[in-house]
């Protein structure tokens, strides 16, 4: 233990392709995340100043008409991405890195220009709705008299999509039960033309069917262009629906993998991070691996990994290693080839 290492990220990004109409096409990024860290100042005794940093050197693109699933445990930074982009970290956040949206710096001027238009959050915390407001007014939004109609009949629309009695409409929060409430936040997204929908959890709290059913939304606006970020714990949902799983782990990236990559006893997963991940899993022999996840204030010289490492060398001890591509993904690994 030393000094801390900063993470040096300077992989480019995987190329992704569609295909479309049976050819096979670049597809276009839309937010570019590159080397984003991100500290919080605190006051400790005797009014000292302290820095704790949360994300280091986190870099992540999502790609028009496709879903990036990001997973991790809790603590991991997967929430703290979502409101970097968003723009609604609290005043004693410290920034840096470079975030782009559609090809333009994503300042803090324009996070808050484009956030519930072109930027749509689901969130994770359903105490994001206003507990005096009616449902439909919060679904819907400020919008002028004159698309107030057309706006009530498309929320009709969705909401019985989602099995969500008309009688809702006129509700307020506090009388609707968990999964009804996670409905209305995912209703909040499709009824409005966005072209990023970050979903912060969407899935906690539903019976397989509604699961089932929100993943399909996502899929269908993944599927009319729009660029998807799946913020979840659950990886067998997100397999079910995403392109790729960026997987987190201490604030930052240690992998972005093909869905394709999760099969079998996970010998095409880059990072024994991610396979254990994969056979943690109760159909994969529910195989566990000890110890824990570092906590924000730890120090390191080496990969965060190392402890929990079974491959880990002496060279991972030295270092903490680049994001580099590798087999068609991007891995965190000295021991990866």
């Amino acid at each position: 233990m030393g000094n801390k290492v900063e993470l040096r990220t300077k992989a480019e990004p995987v190329t992704a392709f569609k295909t479309v109409d049976g050819k096979k096409r670049k597809a276009e990024v839309l937010l570019n995340v590159e080397d984003l860290s991100l500290s919080f100042t605190q006051y400790t005794s005797g009014l000292r100043q302290t820095e704790l940093k949360v994300i280091s050197n986190l870099s992540i693109q999502a790609y028009r008409g496709e879903i990036l699933a990001v997973v991790g445990s809790s603590g991991s930074g997967k929430s703290l991405l979502a409101h970097s982009i968003l723009g609604i970290l609290p005043s004693n956040a410290k920034l840096s890195g470079k975030i782009e949206y559609d090809g333009e710096e994503l300042t803090q001027e324009r996070k808050e220009a484009l956030r519930g238009k072109e930027i749509a959050l689901i969130p994770q915390a359903t105490t994001y709705l206003d507990p005096l407001m009616k449902i439909s007014d919060q679904v819907i939004g400020c919008v002028e008299k004159k698309d107030k109609g057309l706006m009530r009949k498309l929320l009709r629309e969705i909401f019985q999509r989602y099995n969500l009695k008309s009688e809702v409409e006129g509700m307020l929060p506090h009388e609707l039960s968990g999964g009804m409430i996670r409905r209305v936040l995912v209703s909040t997204a499709v009824i409005r033309s966005s072209k990023l929908i970050i979903a912060d959890e969407p899935t906690p709290g539903l019976d397989e069917k509604t699961l089932n059913e929100t993943l399909s939304y996502l899929k269908d606006m993944a599927d009319r262009g729009c660029a998807v970020i799946l913020i979840t714990h659950d990886i067998e949902a997100a397999l079910k629906v995403s392109h790729k799983i960026a997987v987190f782990y201490a604030g930052t990236v240690l992998e972005v993998a093909n869905v394709e990559d999760f099969k079998n006893n996970g010998e095409n997963l880059r990072h024994p991070y991610t396979r254990a991940l994969w056979n943690a899993l109760p159909q994969n022999n529910f195989q566990v691996i000890k110890g824990h996840q570092p906590m924000q204030d730890e120090v390191f010289d080496g990969c965060i990994f190392y402890e929990r490492c079974s491959k880990k060398k002496a060279l991972c001890s030295q270092g903490i290693p680049e994001l580099r591509q590798v087999n068609g993904g991007v891995v965190r690994c000295n021991n990866v080839s």
